[in-house]
This record gives C-alpha cells, structure tokens and sequence, in this order.
C-alpha cells in the first residue's frame, strides 16, 4: 500500500446559491458539488479500496468546488487538511527519501490559492519556493518543472499548474514557466502530456516524434484553464493565441453528439474530457460549444428520481461513461468503482454551469 501511496502522490501531479445537496431546486453543477462534497472525510478524499487519502484527487474537488462556488467551508477544511499532509504530498519524506515532486507542489500552491491559504506558509512550507527550486534554469530546458527524484515523473499537467501558480504568487519564474508550457503547445492547437528529453535541443511539441506529441483532451482543456487564470499583466499576446488555438482545437475535435475523447489510452468519448473541454470552452467565451458538451455530461449524471434504487443517495455523481453509469444501476457505486466515479464528477461538475449557455 505504500507503494500505491507514493504513486499516487507522484501522478496526482476553476456564484451560485447555496443550496441543499440533493434538492429538486439545486442546479446540476451544485447537485454534483453536493456529492463531492460528501466525498472528504476530515477534508480528504480517501481511497477505501486501497486504504490511503489521496491527496491528488483531493485537490482536483478543491478545485471544482472553488469553479462552482458556495463550498467555502469544503475549502477551508480541504485546505486545512491538505497543509497538514503538505510533505507527505510533495515529497518523498514517508519513504525515507528526500525526493520532491514538482507536479504536486504545483497542484499545492494552486490549492492554497483557491482556498484562500497562504502559499508562501502552507502547513509551515514555503511552496513557492519549493516550486521555484523545481523550475530549470539550464538550457535547453529553461523554465521546465523538474522533479527532484531518480525519475522524473513533471509533464504538462504539473507544468500548467506551475504557470498558474507561480504568476499568481508573483514569483520570478513564473515567466518561464509559461514560456516553457507553450512550447508544448503543437500548431495543431493542442497540447501534449509528455515533454521531451531533457537533452533534446528542441523541445518544443512539433519537434517530438507522434508518440511522444500525440493529441490530448483533457491536457489541452487543463492547459487552457490555467493560461485563462493568469493574471492580467501575464496574459501576453503569446499567451492569448495559444488558449484561442487551443479552444479551436477542442472545438473541432468535438463530436456532433457534444463529447470528447481524451488522449491515447482514452479516445473512446468519456464524461472527464468532455466536461474539461466544457469547462474550458466555457470560461474562455464559446458558449455553444460548452453547452452542448455540458447538455452530454448531464445525460450521465445521477439525477431524477433514483430512491429505492442502488443510486439511492448518489445524486449529483457523473459515471465516467454510459457503461458505468449502468453498471451502477445494478450494483450502485461500489468501493471498486468510486474512484472513477470521484474522477469524473470533479472533471465534469464545473462544465455543468454551462448547460444553459447559448
């Protein structure tokens, strides 16, 4: 399980009214923020199938609840609980090691951030400089997130997190890092997961081979949420022309039925790409696009009359896709299937508040 733990941290590298969770008169991006919120446990999102609180996914409600609004006090207690595991998440301390993940520090300041900590003294670290540490400033990767670690696990994600963070905090790397996240933009419009080696003297995506600059989904919908965060001063012409050719991208690798598929291993149309690309297309003005993605997120949501059922107090959670969904209306969400199921609604829930849109 330790083992399972330290993956987890590893990988784990956006006003409504308040309404009662699970109300007939609770919109579905509320009904769904309802249901995260009854996910933490003392803040924390906890793993039952494999006995460990994922700190990761954690984030990932902080941050949907924060995009939805009116879970100030899941912000508070989420923020509150994640600085007190602040070393576990970001280093390798439980194993003995004195390994940091860039990734995961990235997702840190951002968390304190949307929750309104402070992320120069979070759980007593100062995470912006343990980020700033983990930004190179060697050629050819100048600006690139770089874990301190035998491998190297930062990519594009991380990196995303890292622009948004670091702008926010003022920090002098903050530039950098943006210019460095844009280069893993392709002319496609989309951005890749993986950087290239880090003695590749071009290290931008058209210079990679197809394996490593393959299109993806969800990539591309978190790159554009987190360019679209920054503040107004770091929001360059550069930075402006790579959410417009991003969006675009998402826009014309959206199907007619309003989804998405994700990266290489999930083409398949899935409720994760399809409510990020939402989301996105959503806080970056194509309000049609976001609508229809959102009008087929909502078809998998857990909503109507379920009582009686094995949905029975699921309501607001969104199945991955049409074959979980029934998988559930079997066996309900069962400790093998929650995880995804948590995945998918923090994904998905924030592109919801576009159902209306257009």
């Amino acid at each position: 399980m330790r083992h399972l733990t330290r993956l987890a941290a590893v990988l784990a590298a956006g006003a409504l009214i308040i309404t009662i969770p699970g109300a007939a008169s609770a919109a579905p991006d509320d009904r769904s923020a309802g249901w995260l919120s009854r996910q933490l446990t003392d803040g924390l999102v906890h793993n039952t199938q494999y006995d460990f609180d994922d700190y990761g996914l954690t984030a990932d409600t902080a941050y949907a609840l924060d995009a939805i609004g009116g879970h100030g006090g899941d912000l508070d207690d989420i923020g509150a609980a994640l600085a007190a595991k602040v070393e576990s998440w970001t280093t390798g301390v439980d194993f003995g090691s004195s390994d940091v993940y860039a990734g995961s520090v990235a997702k840190a300041v951002v968390v304190a951030q949307v929750t309104g900590a402070s992320a120069r003294d979070f759980g007593g670290v100062n995470l912006v400089q343990r980020l700033n540490d983990r930004v190179s400033e060697s050629s050819p990767v100048v600006g690139r997130l770089e874990d301190r670690s035998s491998t190297d696990y930062a990519n594009t994600i991380g990196q995303a997190f890292a622009a948004r963070g670091l702008a926010r905090a003022g920090s002098g790397e903050a530039d950098e890092a943006v210019r460095f996240l844009l280069k893993q933009q392709c002319q496609a419009g989309f951005f890749r997961l993986n950087f290239a080696a880090k003695d590749v003297p071009k290290q931008g995506c058209d210079a990679g081979n197809a394996a490593d600059s393959s299109p993806d989904t969800d990539v591309t919908a978190l790159a554009v949420l987190q360019l679209d965060a920054l503040p107004k001063k770091a929001k360059t012409k550069a930075v402006r022309g790579a959410i417009v050719d991003a969006t675009a991208w998402l826009k014309q690798a959206q199907k007619k039925n309003g989804s998405l598929g994700g990266g290489t291993a999930t083409k398949a149309s899935n409720a994760n790409s399809t409510g990020l690309a939402a989301w996105a297309l959503g806080e970056t003005g194509s309000c049609g696009k976001a609508s229809k993605a959102a009008q087929w997120v909502k078809a998998l949501q857990v909503s109507g009359d379920v009582s009686g059922t094995p949905l029975a107090g699921e309501k607001g959670a969104i199945a991955y896709d049409r074959a979980a969904y029934a998988a559930a209306e079997q066996d309900g969400i069962d400790t093998a299937s929650q995880d995804q199921w948590r995945r998918a609604t923090t994904q998905a829930a924030p592109g919801l508040r576009y159902l209306a849109c257009g």
